[in-house]
């Protein structure tokens, strides 16, 4: 007879094999050309993650809370989040606000009767499928009067801050970060964050977005995008909020999502 402890070791061995809990995450990116690739942070982002992280950049340029759903850009997000099964948990970064501003028509969205009810739906139809509802307050832009930073998205941060606290969502104040960050470095060391320098002889902007110089060629500069160095930058504050807002995610940056 053979002993107990060499029965047990065959069982186990020829046993059913269970399959290991999906110990990877995914991260899905939904905004606007402050997050999107070649423009914004939202690449950075996902570049700082481990391998074992699955980052999509959905985000696009001139994207409002309303036009990315009516382009149908979330189905989108809605079927991926239909085909989770492989992953862990799957985290769902939403950021709105700079084309919900007036003046961008059919982009644009009321503060009080729009951009909140489209905030909280993107978060309830997440947490729907499964997936974890993100909501980030938008990245400020990088315009001053004078000596101070003009926050003009601070209105829309205060809407996404609201909802997140309603719908019982993660939020991620970035608007609270970047516009600290800027304040404390200044105008003119912010203008490096830019995707491109500005003008050598720039005058006082009518659009404190953009610079343009008369009889010149149209430059790639303004106060809104990020070049590598701005999307290195907010990519980081990205990260520490999250890691910190979301402790379980903190194994899957690369550097453990330290400050």
């Amino acid at each position: 007879m053979k002993p107990l402890f060499l029965v047990l070791a065959a069982a186990l061995l020829c046993g059913p094999v269970l399959a290991a809990e999906p110990q990877a995450i995914r991260v899905i990116l939904v905004g606007d050309s402050t997050m999107a690739t070649r423009s914004g942070y939202g690449d950075a982002l996902c570049a700082r993650f481990t391998p074992q992280v699955t980052c999509i950049n959905l985000a696009r340029g001139g994207r409002s809370s309303k036009s990315f759903r009516e382009e149908g850009r979330w189905d989108e997000v809605q079927r991926l989040l239909k085909d989770g099964g492989a992953f862990r948990a799957t985290y769902v970064l939403v950021q709105f606000g700079h084309n919900d501003q007036p003046g961008k028509p059919p982009r644009s969205t009321d503060l009080v009767t729009e951009f909140p009810v489209n905030m909280a739906r993107y978060a309830s139809e997440t947490k729907a499928l499964g997936g974890v509802p993100v909501l980030v307050t938008p990245l400020t832009r990088r315009s001053f009067k004078g000596d101070y930073l003009r926050d003009d998205l601070a209105p829309w941060a205060a809407a996404t801050r609201k909802v997140a606290q309603d719908a019982g969502a993660i939020l991620l104040d970035l608007n609270a970060d970047s516009a600290a960050a800027v304040q404390a470095m200044g105008s003119q060391e912010a203008d490096t964050l830019a995707m491109a320098p500005p003008p050598a002889t720039a005058p006082a902007a009518t659009d404190p977005n953009k610079v343009e110089v008369a009889g010149a060629a149209k430059s790639a500069f303004d106060r809104t995008h990020v070049g590598a160095k701005g999307a290195d930058l907010f990519a980081r504050m990205v990260e520490r909020e999250m890691a910190s807002a979301l402790p379980a995610t903190r194994p899957y940056f690369q550097d453990g999502g330290k400050p």
